[in-house]
């Protein structure tokens, strides 16, 4: 049995790229689940990931996690005059991260001095998804999902062929890395605030409590937690107490 990956890549718009067909023979699934959980044939470990990665996000999901962030936490945070460091877990294809490093410009902006220097690390189990997140590439139907005309024009340079890129300033506060949620953070080091949205949904009860007992531990004291809309705490962990936002709700490190 030959087992083949080829996805065509559309979200940014790029030309349809197809992953190399694999040359592994495989006499069967087992076989082939084997190999990928070992970890010995990298291209086919990439290709079941991102088979299987669910890659739908828009820009200011849900809207009040960003508004909370320019009114609340980067004042809050700034007092402190160090670095403020964000992170954006499963990242995706790029659009949570990016849109916190615009709500951190338009805050620069509005408020002059009120927030030091901010980075943000953005995370993904998926190499494709980091490799096409760091050309900042996207066509018109993904800029539609949750931009206003007035980002577009502040944020992005027309490529005159559909597509748009985020500018550079954009991109300089954000880097993209590699991170299994279910492995270790500790490479990664501490932070102030995590978004982990819409992620532990696809998690069972103790994968999701040891996810956020790590986070936690990858949290500076007093830092946040920002959950999906969806997504509760309740039964998972007790290292957090909620703190309501009207509208939305955030979680602080005890």
């Amino acid at each position: 049995m030959r087992y083949c990956s080829r996805r065509q890549q559309t979200i940014f718009g790029q030309k349809p790229f197809e992953s190399a067909c694999l040359p592994t023979w495989l006499p069967s699934l087992g076989e082939l689940l084997t190999q990928v959980i070992s970890g010995r044939n990298r291209d086919l470990r990439v290709a079941a990931v991102d088979a299987m990665t669910t890659n739908e996000t828009l820009w200011f999901r849900d809207g009040y996690p960003f508004d909370v962030l320019a009114n609340r936490l980067l004042p809050e945070l700034g007092e402190g005059r160090r670095p403020i460091k964000i992170w954006s877990a499963a990242s995706s294809s790029g659009q949570e991260p990016y849109s916190i490093a615009m709500t951190v410009l338009e805050t620069q902006a509005k408020k002059p001095g009120s927030v030091s220097s901010v980075q943000v690390t953005a995370t993904d189990i998926s190499s494709t998804m980091l490799a096409n997140c760091r050309t900042g590439i996207y066509d018109s139907l993904a800029l539609g999902r949750g931009l206003s005309p007035e980002r577009k024009r502040t944020f992005f340079k027309d490529l005159g062929d559909g597509r748009m890129e985020v500018m550079d300033n954009v991109k300089r506060l954000v880097n993209f890395r590699h991170q299994n949620l279910l492995e270790s953070y500790s490479l990664l080091g501490k932070f102030d605030i995590i978004f982990c949205r819409n992620v532990l949904i696809y998690f069972s009860a103790d994968i999701k409590s040891k996810v956020l007992n790590q986070m936690a531990a990858s949290l500076n004291p007093g830092g946040y937690l920002m959950l999906g809309a969806s997504e509760s705490l309740t039964g998972l962990t007790d290292k957090f107490e909620m703190v309501r936002c009207n509208p939305g709700i955030i979680y602080k490190l005890k």
